[in-house]
């Protein structure tokens, strides 16, 4: 394994399992779609979206499948009413961190501290395969801070999954 895939390997897998409590979640839908008509899923490969250590695709697909049974749909090998599948990514942001001393506003000394941060993203989409149509997408955002226990980053992907599914199926208002 070359050093960049390894780094690349390493990278996503900070992404998923840094996704703790806190973070930013979004989504957005197809308002024409009738959400309650989709009964079954099953996962779809999204080129280059997928991380390359099986283990975190394993607790990705595992922590969706249980956000989606809770929802009421059921998992199948073949012919699903939905395609689910998901992208990881992994970017670095620029902080600046400015703060001053002195004895009164405006005055004194000031100073700067720049750091760039790791910012993991796990994007969440759902396919109408009739329609050959994205229908849903689910965005998850955190800065990356992973504990060394396996354990514990699970329960924070389940927490961020359970979050971003908070609204699943959408309410479309009349």
């Amino acid at each position: 394994m070359t050093l960049t895939l390894r780094a690349t390997t390493a990278l996503a897998f900070l992404c998923v399992v840094a996704v703790a409590w806190g973070q930013d979640v979004h989504y957005n839908y197809d308002r024409a779609t009738n959400f309650a008509a989709y009964k079954t899923y099953q996962w779809a490969d999204i080129q280059g979206g997928a991380v390359t250590d099986q283990l975190v695709d394993q607790n990705i697909k595992r922590a969706v499948d249980e956000q989606l049974a809770l929802k009421g749909l059921t998992k199948v090998e073949k012919g699903a009413d939905l395609y689910v599948g998901y992208q990881a990514a992994v970017n670095e942001e620029r902080r600046v961190d400015v703060w001053g001393t002195g004895p009164r506003w405006g005055g004194g000394m000031a100073q700067a501290e720049t750091r760039t941060i790791k910012v993991g993203q796990l994007v969440i989409n759902m396919y109408d395969p009739a329609r050959k149509q994205l229908i849903w997408r689910g965005v998850a955002t955190k800065t990356l801070e992973p504990s060394k226990d396996p354990d514990k980053n699970y329960r924070n992907l389940q927490k961020a999954m359970a979050k971003l599914f908070k609204n699943y199926p959408p309410q479309t208002k009349k």
